[in-house]
């Protein structure tokens, strides 16, 4: 068994939501103006969740 998803992988808004406990829609709003840019959307839920 191999899991496709690494370090690297693209983050999902799922995932960013429940991390920073920020609702789905800004996550995903979040992911899509960021894109791959992991920093970026972390610092961005970051603002949001404070």
């Amino acid at each position: 068994m191999t899991n496709d998803k690494g370090a690297g992988a693209p983050l999902s808004a799922v995932s960013v939501a429940k991390k920073y406990r920020i609702a789905l829609e800004d996550a995903k709003a979040i992911v899509a103006e960021h894109g791959d840019d992991a920093k970026a959307i972390h610092k961005a839920a970051r603002r949001i969740a404070a």
